[in-house]
């Protein structure tokens, strides 16, 4: 039996237990929120310049031009690069006809980055041009300069090139000034993923548009991490607008709310693409169309032989069936095709037994003897994805995030912790007071 003396020493002890229990209880709380898991953003660096040089191009027999190179001084800030670049800005011809083109050169220099990469990168390169009298008809991000861990804070001089033609009709001469210089360290991703992953559309709704929309997604693919032959394999498709680019809604009709994203693959003979079906949220008239924010869009295809697999993004439709029908859609074709970002992923061998789909008014397969089955065609296949928790996406950026709010591991020890010393003090003061009610 404990003293009167003992039972009061062990009482105080478990009063201070239960108060150092809360305090960390508390502590754990405070860290889970005011630390959150540390979200995953590409370096971007905004650059901008005052200068007033330009350069032209006269149309048709025209002269007087000025090929350049003019020497623009850009101011940055972000979190890319550091310094003040300085990036020569030239055309390639002394003149240009009626309905041809003509490239703008902009030569990036030796740029230093404001942190190290730790894996091998890309300097995504996206520049403004004012045009008079023209049009750009490749706007966009572009790949620069590769990044290697060798020499994780240099990113080598680069050339990026955008083409410009006159407007229909118009005389005299193209003139170009530059604009703003967006600058991104695109990170390496699984798969063997390089190049750009802004994805440049040409968005019309129907054969009577003739103008179309420009649209820019920041695409993610998530290649499988074991394919095999003759087993269906899943792509994982994710992406958001870049900023001044999102697709609009038609003004009159009715749009279903799906959207049919695509891969391209090759590698593999007869696997060439990849197709999945997701929903949107509500489209409004004239609105932006909403990109599917509450999962992935899976992609599915299955091959017939082993290798290696090359994919990419392909076109985008919005409808209610993949192709045009007698239903009103949108359909996006890739303008920037040959600068996108590529991933790789291996097919291995699955077992012989698995039996591709066949239509379903074929009969029962006739077994082989002798003879080498053929390769099966491809087929496309819609699944809806089945919406997932996932981060929440910066618009502007269109980078991932990490969980945001989610507690993070130092404040889940604390409550851990706290909780299971909260629970010994309040067992310990029972005990206690069942020890002095049995004495009295």
């Amino acid at each position: 039996m404990l003293t009167s003396k003992a039972r009061r020493r062990l009482a105080q002890k478990t009063s201070a237990l239960g108060i150092v229990s809360t305090l960390l209880l508390f502590t754990g709380a405070a860290l889970a929120v005011s630390s959150p898991a540390q979200a995953l953003v590409d370096p971007v660096s905004t650059c901008t310049t005052t200068s007033m040089d330009s350069v032209t191009v006269p149309i048709g027999t025209g002269t007087g031009g000025d090929k350049g190179p003019k020497h623009i001084v850009y101011t940055c800030t972000g979190t890319a690069i550091t310094g003040s670049p300085t990036v020569d800005l030239s055309v390639s011809v002394d003149s240009v006809q009626s309905g041809s083109s003509f490239d703008v050169s902009l030569a990036i220099p030796q740029l230093t980055l404001a942190t190290a990469v730790t894996a091998a990168s890309t300097m995504q390169v996206d520049g403004k041009l004012t045009v008079t009298n023209g049009t750009v008809t490749d706007a966009g991000a572009k790949q620069g300069g590769a990044i290697t861990t060798s020499q994780p804070t240099s990113v080598p001089a680069t050339t990026v090139k955008y083409k410009v033609s006159p407007t229909t009709g118009s005389t005299g001469s193209v003139t170009i000034k530059p604009g703003d210089l967006k600058l991104t360290v695109q990170a390496g991703s699984g798969g063997g993923g390089t190049g750009i992953d802004v994805v440049t559309y040409k968005c019309t709704a129907g054969s009577t548009d003739t103008i179309g929309q420009t649209v820019k997604i920041k695409t993610t693919l998530t290649p499988p991490t074991s394919a095999q032959t003759n087993q269906q394999f899943s792509i994982g498709w994710s992406g958001t607008y870049e900023t001044g680019y999102e697709l609009k809604a038609p003004s009159t009709g009715t749009l279903t709310p799906k959207i049919f994203a695509y891969a391209t693959m090759t590698g593999i003979s007869g696997l060439t693409s990849a197709t999945g079906e997701g929903t949107l949220g509500t489209i409004t008239p004239n609105a932006t169309i909403p990109l599917p924010s509450s999962g992935t869009v899976s992609l599915r295809a299955m091959p017939s032989t082993v290798g290696t697999v090359t994919v990419k993004p392909g076109k985008l439709n919005f409808g209610s069936n993949a192709s045009t029908g007698n239903q009103p859609m949108i359909e996006c074709i890739v303008q920037n095709d040959s600068e996108l970002k590529t991933y790789t992923f291996s097919v291995t061998a699955g077992s012989s037994s698995s039996s591709t789909p066949t239509n379903s008014s074929t009969s029962s397969s006739t077994p082989t003897t002798t003879h080498t089955p053929k390769p099966t065609k491809t087929t496309t296949r819609f699944v809806t994805a089945t919406p997932t928790k996932k981060s929440s996406k910066t618009p502007k950026a269109g980078a991932e995030t990490g969980g945001g709010g989610e507690i993070g591991p130092d404040g889940r020890v604390f409550m851990l912790v706290g909780s299971l010393l909260i629970l010994g003090a309040g067992a310990g003061g029972l005990v206690l007071r069942r020890r002095g009610l049995g004495k009295g």
